[in-house]
C-alpha cells in the first residue's frame, strides 16, 4: 500500500493514483481522503507551546506511520500478516530526513514486522512565526498512559524533586485517569493530553496499533523541545516507565514468535529512536528506569506507597480492557503479570477482573490462550532452564551484554509462576 502524506490540502494533487492521500494536521470530509493529527495541532498551539521544527518534522513522520499502520489491513499481504508500506511524507527538512531513512526504516522493521519505505519531500508543516508561545519550567517529560508503571513513574520521578511535564496518548476510557493521576501526583503535574485522530478510507478499519510506540515518542519529542530548559542547551530526560519483563515481551512459546509479542518499549527499538535523536541533533535523552525490574518490583520499591495502595487497582493494565467494557479482563498476558505483581506486592488486588477464578478448568479460565501460554512457559524455563526457552528473543548483537535483561525475565517468569501456582492453574 501507498501513502502520499502532507499538511497541504493543495499538495495532495500531486499524489499519483496509487497513493492514498492522507492530510496531516487537519481534518477532510472527503470520504477517499485520510486524516491524522488535526487535534495534536491545535491542542500544541492552544497551549502555547512552541516546539522546535525538527520536531515537528519527526511527528509528521509518526503521524504517517499511524496512518499507514491504520490504513493498511494484514489480509492484504501475501503471507495475511508482513505488510509492504511505501510513504512520502511532506516535511521542513527532507534533505536531513532521506539521510536517516535506513535508521527509520529499521526502527519501524522491527517495531511492526512490515516492511517500510520512507520518501521525503518538500512542504512540512512550520507553524506560524506570530504564534505566541511560552516556555514551560519542567525539566523533563514523562510518558503518563494511565497504566499502572507509568504511574509508578510519575510518583517515583516527582518525588525525586523533578518537574516532569507529563505527555498522554488519550485511549478511550483512560483519560479521565490520566487527568486525575497528574492532578494529584507532587503539587499536581503539567500534563497535555494528546490523541492523533486518525481516520482512513477503509470499509472495515484496520485494528492494527503495532507503531504506536513511535507516536508516544514523538509526542514526548515535541513537548520537551518546547520546554525552557531545552532552549537554553540543557538536555531533557524523556522518560518510559515499563517494567522489564514486559519491555522485552519474549513470545511465551513458540506459536506466539512475532503477532502476539509487541515491542512497544522494547530496549533495542529505544536504542534504536535515540540514535535517531542524536542523528537530529535533539538533545533529549530517552531514560527506562524500571528496565531491570519485575512490575512486582516496581509497587515494592515505590517512593509513595500511601498513594499507590489508594490508587494502583484504578490503574489500566488489561490488553482488552475496552472489549471488556472497560474492564480487566484477567487473563490476559498484561492482567496476569499485573496480578502476579500485587501478589509480590503483598498487597490485596483490588482490581475488579472479569474472569478472575483461573483454576477453573474451561476456555473461559485456566484453558484460554493466554494462560495456557503463560503456564507453558512457566513449566518450560523450570524444565529446562531459561536460556534455552528464551532462544533469539535477546540478542546480544542488538543489545550488548544481555545477562542483566536475561535476569528481570528470569524474575518475571517466576514472578507469574508463583501466581499460577497460587491460582491453580498447571
Amino acid at each position: 500500500m501507498k501513502y502520499y502524506c502532507t499538511p497541504n490540502k493543495k499538495d495532495l494533487k500531486h499524489a499519483a493514483a496509487d497513493e492514498q492521500s492522507v492530510i496531516l494536521y487537519e481534518r477532510t470530509n472527503k470520504k477517499r481522503i485520510g486524516s491524522v493529527g488535526a487535534a495534536v495541532k491545535e491542542e500544541l498551539l492552544t497551549r502555547k507551546l512552541s516546539p522546535i521544527n525538527r520536531a515537528w518534522d519527526l511527528l509528521s513522520i509518526a503521524l504517517s506511520v499511524i496512518a499507514a499502520d491504520h490504513g493498511s489491513t494484514r489480509i492484504q499481504s501475501s503471507d495475511g500478516w508482513a505488510r509492504q508500506l511505501d510513504l512520502k511524507i511532506a516535511v521542513a527538512e527532507p534533505e536531513f530526513w532521506s539521510s536517516q531513512k535506513d535508521l527509520i526504516e529499521r526502527q519501524l522493521r522491527f517495531l511492526t514486522t512490515d516492511m517500510w519505505n520512507l520518501g521525503f519531500m518538500e512542504g512540512g508543516f512550520v507553524p506560524s512565526e506570530e504564534q505566541k508561545s511560552e516556555r514551560s519550567e519542567e525539566d523533563s517529560v514523562l510518558l503518563l498512559s494511565g497504566g499502572l508503571d507509568s504511574l509508578i513513574g510519575a510518583l517515583d520521578i516527582a518525588s525525586n524533586k523533578s518537574r516532569p511535564y507529563a505527555v498522554s496518548q488519550v485511549v478511550l476510557g483512560d483519560a479521565p485517569k490520566q487527568s486525575a493521576f497528574a492532578s494529584q501526583i507532587g503539587k499536581g503535574l503539567s500534563h497535555i493530553q494528546l490523541n492523533h485522530n486518525v481516520r482512513m478510507p477503509l470499509e472495515e478499519p484496520a485494528l492494527s496499533d503495532r507503531a504506536r510506540s513511535i507516536i508516544f515518542l514523538a509526542y514526548g519529542v515535541i513537548v520537551a523541545t518546547a520546554l525552557k530548559a531545552y532552549n537554553e542547551g540543557k538536555n531533557i530526560p524523556l522518560y518510559v516507565c515499563e517494567n522489564g519483563f514486559i519491555s522485552i515481551n519474549p513470545p511465551l512459546t513458540g506459536t506466539r514468535l512475532g503477532s502476539l509479542s509487541t515491542r512497544t518499549a522494547n530496549p533495542y527499538f529505544l536504542k534504536m529512536f535515540q540514535e535517531l535523536l542524536v542523528a537530529a541533533k535533539l538533545h533529549i535523552n530517552i531514560l527506562t528506569p524500571y528496565q531491570f525490574s519485575t512490575k512486582g518490583e516496581m509497587l515494592r520499591s515505590c517512593s509513595n506507597q500511601e498513594y499507590l495502595k489508594k490508587n494502583a487497582h484504578i490503574a489500566t493494565s488489561c490488553g482488552r480492557y475496552r472489549r471488556m467494557g472497560f474492564q480487566h479482563c484477567g487473563r490476559c498476558v498484561p492482567c496476569l503479570i499485573r496480578r502476579a505483581a500485587f501478589q509480590k506486592w503483598g498487597f490485596k488486588d483490588q482490581t475488579e477482573y472479569k474472569f478472575a477464578k483461573l483454576s477453573k478448568n474451561d476456555k473461559d479460565h485456566a484453558l484460554f490462550d493466554d494462560v495456557r501460554s503463560a503456564a507453558m512457559a512457566v513449566a518450560e524455563v523450570r524444565s529446562v532452564g531459561l536460556d534455552q526457552w528464551i532462544g533469539a528473543s535477546l540478542n546480544s548483537a542488538l543489545l550488548g551484554d544481555v545477562s542483566s535483561y536475561k535476569n528481570v525475565v528470569q524474575r518475571g517468569i517466576e514472578e507469574l509462576g508463583e501466581f499460577l501456582d497460587a491460582m491453580g492453574v498447571r
